[in-house]
């Protein structure tokens, strides 16, 4: 597993649950370390005990926690990067579904040996769309649903979401588009520069 998405966990227990909550998180994963270094790639079954110590730890379902991960990915300063190459997918929030499709691509341009699976757009009608995610990442469409949560505030969009199960080997999220302009989204700037 690359380094990012520990890292990206390793924030996230850190900054909703406390530094004591990830240490006590590291030692039960037996990591022998309490920092993922970024960039390394780590086995998968690293990530798998860490994923189980937190869900121990927090006394919570796996999914949730995933999802709690992909609203945090996007919603919290910390990871603004993220939101941003995410809001490069358009103007509005059906923009932004639509630009899924090549998201992977996209997160490779950025980070070259970062392989995120396949994501596949159906558009239902101009307000209901089901989201393949195809496999490749175990919980990643648990982690979606939390960043499509977040990219409706984001964008003002009222949106329902459900994870439907399966669609041959992807899983499935229906998204149905209640109001498009139903709040003032978040503020965004295409040329922002940090300062």
């Amino acid at each position: 597993m690359h380094g990012l998405i520990n890292r990206a966990v390793q924030s996230f227990v850190c900054v909703t649950y406390g530094q004591s909550c990830w240490l006590r998180v590291a030692d039960a994963a037996e990591l022998g370390f309490t920092e993922f270094e970024a960039m390394l790639v780590y086995d998968d079954d690293v990530t798998i005990r860490v994923m189980d110590a937190v869900c121990a730890e927090l006394k919570r379902p796996r999914a949730e926690i995933l999802e709690d991960l992909g609203t945090y990915l996007v919603s919290h300063p910390k990871v603004e990067d993220l939101r941003r190459l995410l809001r490069f997918g358009g103007v509005t929030y059906v923009d932004f579904l639509h630009s899924l499709d090549d998201l992977s691509d996209r997160v490779r341009l950025a980070v070259s040996d970062l392989c995120l699976p396949a994501l596949e757009l159906i558009e239902v009608s101009p307000t209901e769309f089901r989201l393949l995610c195809h496999p490749g990442l175990v919980g990643y469409s648990s982690v979606m649903v939390g960043v499509l949560r977040a990219m409706a505030d984001d964008y003002g969009a009222l949106a329902m979401l459900s994870h439907d199960g399966q669609d041959g080997e992807a899983e499935v999220i229906s998204v149905v588009l209640v109001e498009s302009a139903f709040a003032k989204g978040r503020h965004f700037d295409l040329g922002a520069r940090k300062s």
